[in-house]
């Protein structure tokens, strides 16, 4: 029996092929698609019984308190906003199920990098409305101290990193905590949030590769809802999608139905749990649609029709799909939808109202919480801002900050 010889086989180092003597390129679109990974239909059916988790009613309706409560919670800081009270906000309307399939998937313990669209996580984590209220006005009992832009919440007691605005930049720092976690040698994962528009950032790039070759427990979840602030994904990528680059970083990788919160507990789970046990990164590409402007500094009226959104908001939700669930199962009625939905805007307004009253925070935290010892320069600064407040106090709604 003859043995080819090793030079008959490619002995380049950088990859594992056969040599070819036809002149052909890859095609871009070899297959139809990668399959949307769902369990329930969108009248809230199991599809197959194999894929049903059979959580408790109990758990079921913490998920469906909890993606309600958010919705109710997104109604009143939006017109919050539009009403001159706070400076910006960002809805979640429409995957809402993205959130708490994700959020029930894994251990209070593992570490959440999300974007700015992820409050379900924080919430679906026990995280109080007057917190959340106290963030979006920058009051004394905002944890941040004021500083930063509403919806920029953080928990270290719920292992929620404290989000940034840039873009994709909680990617890499996600591999970062991963690896730490990987060398600490703890039963813990990290799960990065991200969307379709923020994988198009060299950020992403770099996590990926990082998480790949470092062998990371991470979950990068990336939330496709059809739109990059105003660019639709038929001119952000070429592509099939995001899960279709995760195979090229040598990253385990799924898409599931980001409406479907079953799917994307089982997803996220199994992703969690291979990522801990065997210390290797997964992509999990949650397909769902963005009903609300991407914030109240968009109006996406401009690039989009009132018919597509209407589609995905009476058609095709999350909510809907999880409430057609629980009615089938005699889990939940009108009689106490209608009394949640009450009870459940009573709990957000007294927060609001309470959020409200309260006065901003001292100016002079302006400079604290950066150096353990206030260095020179920020001592300058501080009292040259004394100084001016003295001069020009009359200018300042200094009654509404605390003395």
């Amino acid at each position: 029996q003859e043995f080819p010889s090793p030079e008959e086989k490619p002995q380049f180092p950088g990859a594992s092929a056969e040599f070819a003597d036809r002149l052909e390129f890859i095609q871009p679109n070899v297959i139809s698609g990668i399959p949307v990974y769902r369990v329930m239909d969108r009248q809230g059916h199991i599809v197959s019984r194999d894929g049903d988790p059979q959580l408790p009613q109990e758990l079921v309706l913490k998920l469906y308190k909890t993606m309600t409560l958010l919705n109710t919670m997104d109604r009143i800081l939006y017109e919050s906003q539009r009403q001159g009270r706070i400076s910006f906000y960002m809805t979640n309307y429409g995957e809402e199920g993205t959130h708490v399939g994700s959020a029930a998937a894994l251990d209070d313990a593992d570490l959440v990098f999300g974007q700015y669209r992820e409050a379900g996580v924080l919430m679906y984590r026990g995280y109080p409305l007057d917190l959340f209220m106290a963030q979006c006005y920058g009051n004394t009992s905002d944890p941040g101290k004021g500083r930063q832009m509403p919806v920029h919440y953080g928990c270290r007691e719920r292992n929620f990193v404290t989000i940034s605005s840039p873009l994709a930049t909680q990617i890499p720092q996600a591999v970062g905590a991963a690896y730490a976690i990987k060398r600490a040698d703890a039963n813990r994962a990290v799960i990065c949030y991200f969307g379709e528009g923020a994988a198009s950032e060299g950020d992403a790039h770099a996590g990926f590769n990082f998480a790949a070759t470092l062998e990371c427990p991470i979950v990068f979840f990336c939330r496709n809802n059809g739109y990059a602030i105003s660019t639709p994904t038929s001119e952000q990528y070429r592509g099939d999608g995001i899960a279709a680059r995760g195979p090229g970083y040598g990253l385990m990788s799924i898409r599931v139905d980001g409406n479907d919160v079953f799917a994307v507990y089982n997803a996220t789970k199994e992703a969690r749990r291979r990522a801990v046990a065997e210390n290797q990164p997964f992509l999990i590409e949650a397909m769902t649609y963005r009903i609300g402007h991407h914030s109240t500094s968009d109006d996406s009226s401009a690039y989009r029709s009132v018919d597509e959104v209407n589609y995905w908001d009476k058609q095709d939700h999350p909510i809907s799909r999880l409430r057609h669930y629980m009615l089938a199962r005699s889990w939940w009625d009108e009689e106490q939808e209608k009394a949640w939905r009450k009870a459940s805007r009573k709990m957000v307004m007294e927060a609001f109202e309470e959020a409200e009253r309260k006065p901003k925070p001292n100016p002079q935290l302006l400079f604290s919480d950066v150096y353990q010892e206030m260095p020179p320069h920020l001592r300058r600064q501080r009292a040259a801002l004394e100084r001016h407040l003295q001069h020009y106090g009359e200018h300042y709604p200094l009654e509404h900050f605390e003395k």
